[in-house]
């Protein structure tokens, strides 16, 4: 399995985009947001990679981070949301959006997505509530591919990518989590109570975080 690329960018389409590896052309799927923050045309890049291999269909897909990537795998085993869909949901929220919006339950958010419908918004926040912190937790940093030991990695050879920062806050929300679970929150309650704050404070730091999220699960009077 094909986990990362790192390669030079031969052209750009709406779409996709071809990464050369030392000679081999490989077609990457991506998000409306994840090409947005490539570099151009002649440059070097770095992407995460899913593979979709069906008895007609090999397709490559591409994410700025594991939490990204993760989200594609989770949004496209629900059933009706396709990888097209999947990368319409991660295109239109990112992926600190999409955890935001399945942690609040807030199906009006995944609706925004260019071709997801009511339905299939209320079906994806239901399937994958539960799922929600587990994600939120994650790192995600190119530099942290290494780490997948399923993944083969291609890179050509001496690449010169500068590392990609993580969402403003996705570290905060990880520890903010992490510190919420060792004092004896649930995770779906801690998941809800941060993905509101980080959505109320996008800058906020970890202890800001925690503070908010603990003002938000207190119980009211």
């Amino acid at each position: 399995m094909i986990g990362k690329l790192t390669g030079r960018i031969d052209y750009r389409a709406i779409d996709h985009v071809l990464i050369d590896v030392r000679g081999v052309g490989y077609l990457v799927y991506c998000s409306e947001r994840t090409l947005a923050g490539l570099p151009g045309v002649g440059e070097v890049t770095a992407l995460f990679t899913d593979v979709l291999v069906r008895e007609d269909v090999l397709q490559l897909f591409g994410f700025q981070t594991l939490a990204e990537k993760e989200w594609h795998r989770l949004l496209t085993s629900v059933q009706g949301v396709g990888a097209k869909a999947s990368l319409a949901i991660l295109g239109a929220l990112g992926p600190d959006g999409v955890s935001r919006a399945i942690a609040l339950g807030d199906w009006n958010a995944v609706k925004v997505a260019k071709g997801v419908g009511p339905k299939i918004a209320q079906r994806v926040v239901l399937d994958l509530k539960d799922k929600a912190p587990s994600v939120m937790a994650m790192g995600g940093t190119l530099a942290e591919a290494n780490g997948d030991a399923d993944a083969e990695v291609i890179e050509v050879a001496a690449p010169t990518t500068k590392p990609r920062a993580r969402a403003p806050n996705a570290s905060a929300q990880a520890e903010a989590l992490s510190a919420l679970a060792n004092l004896g929150y649930g995770p779906g309650d801690a998941a809800g109570a941060v993905a509101q704050a980080a959505g109320e404070i996008p800058d906020a730091d970890t202890p800001t975080l925690i503070r908010a999220a603990l003002k938000l699960l207190a119980p009211k009077a």
